[in-house]
């Protein structure tokens, strides 16, 4: 088992910016791809970024040139920068991990971060 800790979230001004981060402790090793989900109220959880072990980056539409995530292998930590902060971007911020040991695949989630944007 993997465990997946966030910090970093909080209230912030249109247009601010919020650095996440996401530590992950336990069966860690084989963790192929690292990411960030997100949930609004009253909608689904929906993909943010993920980074890959071989370092590519995938990130949605609505966060494309605002969002940049990054991995830190050695700290097992993975790393959302949020600039251009708008109210839509409020929601729960999920740390994601899958992780590939031989056949089996498993994926983590963390406890969940809140972002708050005001406008």
């Amino acid at each position: 088992q993997a465990q997946l800790v966030e910090s970093g979230g909080g209230l912030v001004q249109a247009g601010g910016s919020l650095r996440l981060s996401c530590t992950a402790s336990g069966s860690i090793d084989s963790l192929r791809t690292m990411g960030w989900y997100r949930q609004a109220p009253g909608k689904q959880r929906e993909l943010v970024a993920t980074i890959h072990d071989g370092g590519s980056r995938d990130y949605a539409n609505s966060v494309k040139g605002r969002v940049t995530i990054s991995r830190d292998n050695a700290k097992n930590t993975v790393n959302l920068q949020l600039n251009s902060l708008k109210s839509e971007d409020t929601a729960v911020y999920y740390c994601y991990a899958h992780r590939v040991a031989g056949p089996y695949q498993s994926d983590y989630w963390g406890q969940g971060t809140q972002v708050t944007v005001s406008s």
